[in-house]
């Protein structure tokens, strides 16, 4: 009987219409308290940085956001909508592991947003999983690095694959932990330049030439392998013009 209720349609969807409610509920409490939030958190910062996807990474000194809240402290915003702040409100955004996790228009919306927010002269840093990495690792020949990654995620995310395990990390990659769109460096240089960024520059999780930016990333402590998170991941700063032009529309 139970195993008929699991696959029963009905039920399945049953369960996932009563989460979805409980989540349009929490949402709209969030979203009632977030103005007074913000309006706290302006009052009380002069250098104004703002997180986009924070998860369980609580930075200092920064207003840190998510979709789906883990922490009190943490403001609700979806960042594929327009950002509930005016033009020019902060001189940071930074975003870990999470432009990934919304489709590519999704992503084209977040970063015309951050354009939108951000000062003359303000800083944006993304990391992201690099598809790169992940393409190569089904190449004929794997370096020793390779193969630690491979099974690495594997044995973290996969334990019954014991063959072939190249293919499915790869596999796991598109489809796992909610991912709708994976980039590479080139792809998302050419959306940051879209959306009329400039000093586009690579970086690595941790390391920044602005103090504001440096050591931001968790990650690797979220997976309990920096060395991994070094690997699988690349970082892109970038900044808006001095003489910012308008925002164009999204």
């Amino acid at each position: 009987m139970k195993q008929i209720l699991k696959r029963s349609g009905l039920v399945v969807g049953l369960v996932r219409a009563a989460r979805a409610g409980v989540l349009d509920l929490q949402q709209l409490y969030w979203w009632a308290i977030r103005r007074r939030q913000i309006r706290a958190y302006f009052a009380s910062h002069s250098v104004r940085k703002l997180q986009i996807g924070t998860s369980r990474n609580v930075l200092p000194g920064w207003l840190n956001t998510d979709f789906i809240l883990e922490r009190p402290e943490v403001v609700f915003l979806d960042a594929t909508r327009r950002f509930p702040f005016p033009d020019n409100a902060f001189d940071y955004i930074t975003s870990e592991h999470m432009i990934e996790h919304i489709d590519y228009a999704g992503g084209e919306a977040m970063l015309r947003e951050c354009f939108r927010v951000l000062k003359p002269g303000g800083k944006l840093r993304v990391s992201t999983p690099d598809l790169r990495v992940l393409t190569a690792l089904c190449g004929p020949e794997k370096t020793a690095a390779q193969t630690t990654y491979v099974n690495f995620v594997a044995e973290r995310s996969l334990p019954g694959v014991k063959d072939c395990r190249a293919v499915f990390v790869v596999n796991n990659a598109f489809r796992a932990w909610g991912h709708q769109f994976l980039y590479d460096p080139a792809t998302l240089r050419h959306l940051l330049d879209r959306c009329r960024f400039e000093n586009i520059q690579d970086s690595r999780p941790g390391s920044s030439h602005d103090e504001h930016l440096r050591g931001l990333e968790a990650h690797g402590k979220t997976i309990n392998n920096e060395a991994i998170n070094q690997f699988e991941t690349f970082t892109l700063e970038a900044q808006v013009p001095v003489h910012k032009p308008a925002a164009p529309a999204v």
